[in-house]
């Protein structure tokens, strides 16, 4: 069933992995699933070029055609969107998920955060997987985006 939406967003070509992606201010954390909703891994960057330019080298252990499914688009995650897509990787954006799953984890917070990153990232993986997340996101190079500047 999921056929239809990965080879309708890469035009022509299957994704060979799906990387989900939770943003925050000083780290991303990614989540790599097979398309067939396989976990294949999870990785922690900084919120830096060098650390966009480790998830790129790490998600390609897993596939040669990645595409990336990023929650906060266009706050945390611009950075990293703007990187990919100026790379020439296709991105969708996923809308930020249900938090119910973190209230249940426990009180330990650290512990919970550093779950609940992790469920999120796999999550936006899950929704590109489900069809459900199909938007592009803005780049922010259109004329809507050079008056927000002004």
């Amino acid at each position: 069933m999921a056929s239809p939406t990965l080879a309708q967003v890469c035009k022509g070509r299957a994704p060979d992995v799906v990387i989900g992606v939770d943003t925050h201010k000083d780290v991303h954390v990614a989540v790599a699933l097979a398309p067939n909703g396989g976990k294949l891994g999870e990785h922690r960057i900084p919120s830096t070029r060098k650390g966009y330019d480790d998830l790129i080298v790490w998600s390609e252990e897993f596939g040669s055609n990645p595409v990336y499914a990023i929650e906060g688009t266009s706050s945390y995650g611009a950075g990293l969107t703007r990187e990919l897509q100026d790379a020439g990787f296709p991105v969708v954006e996923v809308n930020r998920t249900d938090r119910s799953v973190r209230r249940r984890l426990g009180k330990d917070v650290d512990a919970v955060f550093r779950v609940a990153v992790a469920i999120d990232a796999e999550a936006a993986a899950r929704a590109y997987l489900a069809g459900t997340a199909t938007a592009t996101p803005k780049t922010g190079a259109d004329q809507v985006g050079m008056i927000r500047m002004l």
